[in-house]
């Protein structure tokens, strides 16, 4: 099982969310899953951080993920970010994940995060635990 089918779910993350049209409609399109080079968007989703252990069982092979997902903004209000939060909270509990190997049995949102750095930007950080079988 390659590294708990960790590359599978986040091609699967990635592609829910950069195909969403509610979320497409709040962030134009600025979905990713590592930071491009040069300048950043006023306003964009980054699928982050991962933690995975084994959950094998009698039935076979699976992985509990803990899975980071932020909205990053330069924006003076929290709205629009709780608005792209909610969007992708739709988009990932709406509808089967589907994976192109393995399977998720279990998709869950943990918590939600809102913070403002030093520099002024503005972070929701939200946290799903998602189980996967091979």
């Amino acid at each position: 099982m390659s590294a708990f089918l960790s590359d599978v779910l986040q091609a699967a993350i990635y592609d829910r969310l950069s195909t969403d049209a509610s979320l497409a409609a709040i962030v134009a399109g600025h979905v990713y899953d590592a930071v491009p080079a040069g300048p950043m968007p006023d306003l964009y989703v980054l699928i982050g951080e991962e933690a995975v252990k084994d959950a094998s069982d009698q039935s076979g092979a699976g992985a509990m993920h803990e899975v980071l997902i932020s909205v990053l903004s330069t924006a003076d209000s929290f709205l629009t970010l709780k608005q792209a939060a909610g969007a992708i909270y739709t988009a990932l509990e709406s509808a089967e994940l589907p994976l192109s190997a393995g399977r998720v049995v279990g998709l869950w949102f943990r918590s939600s995060a809102a913070k403002r750095s030093n520099s002024g930007q503005r972070k929701i950080d939200l946290k799903f635990r998602i189980r996967t079988e091979a």
